[in-house]
């Protein structure tokens, strides 16, 4: 269990220190000077190695989850890293998503932690699906597909509490699910797809929400071209981009290198496709130049082995 949970883990953090210092740059850029290796500097001016707000809240996620299943205690600690107070790379919060601030704003406040997340249209941001990632070892062995929903959505609501957020972070942690269990990727993607589908019906969730996800759902992702998967900070486009990722690479290194070059939100896209490509691949595919690059990675080690351990006390 610990291996995996590492590899989820340091999936998600390296992809997402490969793509800090070229975020929002342009496809076109990238093409030009396409990204191989960790870089320093760039966009935010940070250090070789240095993870984002992507990683600063999964690690949240994880280490709340060490003491069991706490929606209180998850907000808290979201609050704390906004307060600079935990799991930032080098002691301040330098890159934060508006819908994911506005929660924390509310969360400070007091507020019932479910409801803290934005539930407009316009709050579909791919906040809570960087960070979803945790939670599949918590949801591993529920087989009741209702519960593994209704405990996805309580979670994404914390900062992101809109249908199409939550049924992405829903449809990323069934797929995540499915390569735990040792499936191939087109089997897990088959059976995403069958299964989320005939759940989406059985719920009656509005057909003008599913049929955004037609893409995913009814058609191939993995069989579009390039041109075709976008890769801004709308959550349907961080979905459909990360399983397009992962489903055309060979190893880990491929699939979140297509990730950061993809362009515009390059290290939420390599975080969210990192965590799987993690999990498929296995730790030992992470590059070790990258992981021994990787700011805080003992801390990140040590946080992977105590959610194990408790979780397996708790099985």
């Amino acid at each position: 269990m610990e291996n995996l949970i590492k590899s989820a883990i340091f999936g998600v953090c390296v992809g997402d220190a490969l793509g800090v210092p070229v975020e929002f740059r342009s496809r076109e850029q990238l093409k030009r000077s396409p990204v191989t290796k960790m870089r320093a500097m760039g966009t935010y001016r940070q250090p070789l190695g240095t993870w984002s707000d992507d990683s600063s809240l999964t690690l949240c996620l994880a280490e709340s989850l060490c003491t069991g299943y706490n929606l209180e205690d998850m907000a808290l600690k979201f609050l704390q890293w906004n307060n600079e107070e935990i799991w930032t790379p080098h002691g301040n919060v330098f890159d934060i998503g508006i819908a994911t601030r506005q929660a924390i704003y509310r969360i400070s406040k007091g507020e019932i932690p479910q409801l803290c997340g934005g539930t407009t249209e316009f709050d579909n941001g791919n906040g809570s699906l960087m960070r979803i990632l945790p939670l599949v070892f918590y949801l591993k062995n529920e087989e009741n597909i209702e519960k593994i929903y209704q405990t996805v959505k309580e979670v994404s609501s914390i900062t992101h509490g809109h249908f199409r957020s939550v049924f992405a972070c829903f449809m990323y942690i069934v797929f995540a699910i499915e390569l735990i269990k040792g499936n191939r990727k087109k089997e897990a993607y088959v059976y995403l797809r069958k299964t989320t589908l005939k759940f989406a019906e059985n719920q009656e969730f509005n057909p003008k929400e599913i049929e955004l996800f037609e893409r995913v759902l009814k058609d191939d992702i993995s069989t579009f071209p390039e041109d075709e998967i976008k890769s801004s900070g709308y959550v349907l486009h961080s979905l459909e981009a990360s399983l397009w990722c992962f489903l055309n690479s060979e190893n880990y290194s491929e699939a979140v290198l297509k990730a950061v070059n993809l362009g515009e939100d390059t290290d939420t896209t390599a975080a969210i496709t990192g965590g799987i490509a993690g999990i498929f691949y296995g730790f030992e595919n992470i590059p070790e130049e990258w992981i021994a690059e990787l700011e805080r990675k003992d801390d990140i080690e040590k946080l992977c082995e105590n959610l194990a351990n408790n979780l397996k006390q708790n099985l």
